[in-house]
């Protein structure tokens, strides 16, 4: 016990319970370190519960008796099932504290049951930063004006202020691993690059600048993992190969779409219609502000010699600009400018309706040379068709003269053709054979092939969760290794581990030996059982055949008789002093155990809780007699 009750004592002293160094046993707690210990317990255990609960009895018996009541329920709602009441820690027993505190130890979190409930683990940095948050949440907030020199440093109004990001350019953060960073870039990095605190302007984006970073690099590594899972697995293809084809397909996918959203409505219709629109619409708001003008001055010759002769009328027909004399009036001016204003509003016009007409024209033109290139191509084809035909019927004719001779020689022709189909046809047939049985061979061979090159992608699609499976492990087993370290850094130094170490082995040795020697003793017990139920079945077997024997003899012989008798008397006798052994077995285990229980009723300070009840009783009715009088008084 001695040692359960130095680990209790630890355990409290963790908790904050201000067990002094001359306390090395729960037989010397008092009543006020009971109660301390416990209420430090369950508030470690539910503060909600132990928020209530005072540390310390207080002076008047009444209330002692509430504070017990109120600890033994916290004790049941926390899940003690023992036998618990106010008389537990006001007439404390060592057991019953011994057994409760082992309880309430037991119950404490550890760090190790948060570390499996939480996926990546809590370090101490983590932790901290909860208890300097937890610390200044329960700090009430004031006014500037108000706060005291205490409150000053946790709540200052200038350093609030919101978060806002900015692009920082990190060194060494190459996004292609395979790709070797270049010298000139290194030496940027390494001699000009300013470091990430200088990069912005306002000091408080900084943590929010790189906090964004990197999220994003590792939303893009996640993304990336999927992708390469689900679809560059299915390629056959390695990383490098698989970045090099999409960047590929990416440009091209661009160029196309800039290409088709950089042509003229017109062209676009004639075309087709553009495959991004939302490219399209952007390009278009580009250049929303050019005119029609401008969109015909980029066609051909002719829109160059239109606007080549519009300029030169206009710069022929010089418009006459009125220069203002002392006689002329404002009004005079304003009706000159609003008639020359409504002048070039009609040219205007009229240039608009004339570019809409040679813009429709123009359209009417194209479909009328598209439709003209179809006709062109269906004549041509049509002359080819004629061409042929005119052939053969010239060649015919040319065979007419000689319509025998012709006809035998076709026919001849004919049969050689048809011999000479037959016979390629037969070492077809010698060629078809074994290429139909290579055909169904190879074919045979990739299906194998493809067969096995999906088992060996399921094979490394499993190995690659493994490998992310025991990654996540080795963090988080790197994660506990850190926090384990640092707590037992932070573990006071004056006991050693090999010292614990060798207490729980001298500990564990003691009770091997104990289990073996009770282990003994039962098998001893056992053959002694064994060895006086035999004696006592052979006794019982001989005394029936003696007594049968003698019993046949005494019939006849008055000696004989008087010796039966004897045997008579020695076997009751014996029997009786059995029985006196047996009942004297019995009376010294019970001598044993009154002993022992007035060893414990010793170790419950019975005779000291008498006392201290009687004490107690006399201070609760100095009380009452106390309370009495104050009401006769009031």
């Amino acid at each position: 016990m001695e040692e359960v009750d130095k680990i209790l004592i630890h355990a409290l002293r963790q908790v904050g319970t201000e067990v002094s160094e001359d306390v090395t046993s729960v037989k010397e707690f008092t009543s006020e370190l009971i109660v301390e210990a416990v209420v430090r317990c369950v508030r470690v255990i539910d503060s909600g519960l132990g928020s209530a609960l005072p540390t310390s009895l207080p002076p008047g018996m009444s209330a002692r008796f509430r504070v017990g009541m109120s600890l033994a329920q916290a004790c049941q709602d926390v899940g003690y099932r023992g036998e618990i009441g106010y008389q537990t820690f006001l007439y404390s027993n060592e057991p019953e504290i011994r057994s409760l505190l082992m309880f309430l130890v037991e119950k404490l979190p550890r760090e190790s049951a948060e570390d499996s409930d939480q996926p990546t683990g809590k370090s101490v940095l983590q932790r901290s930063i909860a208890t300097a948050v937890k610390s200044q949440l329960t700090v009430p907030w004031l006014p500037p004006n108000c706060r005291l020199p205490l409150l000053a440093g946790t709540q200052v109004f200038g350093a609030v202020s919101s978060f806002h990001t900015q692009p920082l350019s990190l060194p060494y953060c190459d996004k292609d691993p395979g790709k070797k960073a270049l010298k000139e870039q290194i030496d940027y990095q390494r001699n000009i690059l300013p470091p990430v605190t200088a990069q912005s302007c306002h000091p408080p984006t900084v943590v929010a600048s790189i906090l964004e970073e990197h999220a994003a690099e590792l939303s893009a590594a996640h993304e990336w993992d999927n992708e390469w899972n689900t679809q560059g697995l299915l390629s056959r293809l390695t990383p490098q190969d698989y970045r090099a084809r999409k960047r590929t397909r990416l440009r091209k996918r661009i160029q196309e779409q800039l290409r088709s959203a950089a042509l003229p409505s017109s062209e676009n219709a004639s075309g087709g219609l553009r495959s991004n629109t939302d490219l399209a619409e952007l390009l278009q708001t580009f250049r929303g502000s050019t005119t029609p003008e401008r969109i015909l001055a980029k066609g051909s010759h002719f829109t160059h010699t239109q606007k080549f002769t519009f300029t030169q009328e206009a710069a022929a027909v010089p418009t006459p600009i009125p220069i203002p004399t002392g006689r002329q009036s404002e009004t005079d001016i304003q009706l000159r400018q609003q008639e020359e204003l409504s002048l070039l509003q009609q040219q205007f016009q009229k240039l608009c309706s004339d570019l809409d007409q040679l813009t429709a024209d123009m359209k009417h033109m194209n479909v009328t040379h598209s439709q003209v290139l179809d006709e062109l191509t269906q004549t041509e084809l049509a002359n080819t068709n004629q061409e042929e035909k005119i052939q053969v019927k010239k060649k015919t004719i040319d065979f007419l003269p000689d319509a025998d001779d012709n006809v035998a020689k076709l026919q001849a022709v004919v049969e050689a053709s048809s011999k000479r189909v037959v016979h390629l046809a037969s070492q077809w047939e010698k060629h078809r054979a074994p290429l139909i049985d290579e055909h169904r061979r190879l074919k045979e061979i990739c299906s194998n092939q493809d067969l096995e090159s999906s088992r060996k992608l399921s094979e490394m699609k499993s190995t690659h969760e493994k490998i992310r499976v025991a990654t996540e492990e080795a963090k988080k087993k790197e994660e506990m290794h850190k926090q384990l370290v640092s707590e037992l850094e932070s573990l006071p130094q004056d006991a050693s581990r090999s010292a614990y170490t060798e207490r729980i082995l001298e500990i564990v040795s003691n009770i091997k030996k104990q289990k073996e020697e009770i282990i003994k003793v039962l098998s001893d017990t056992k053959e002694l059982q064994k060895e006086i139920n035999s004696l006592t079945g052979k006794l019982d077997r001989t005394f029936a055949v003696t007594d049968e024997l003698i019993f046949k003899d005494a019939k006849k012989d008055e000696s004989v008789r008087k010796s039966y008798k004897y045997l008579a008397a020695l076997h009751e006798n014996c029997n009786q002093l059995i029985q006196t052994i047996e009942d004297t077995g019995t009376i010294l285990r019970e001598i044993r155990d009154l002993e022992e229980q007035i060893e414990a009723e010793t170790g419950n300070k019975t005779v000291a809780n008498l006392e201290r009840i009687l004490e107690d009783y006399k201070a609760i009715r100095l009380e009452n007699s106390s309370l009495a009088a104050k009401v006769r008084e009031g």
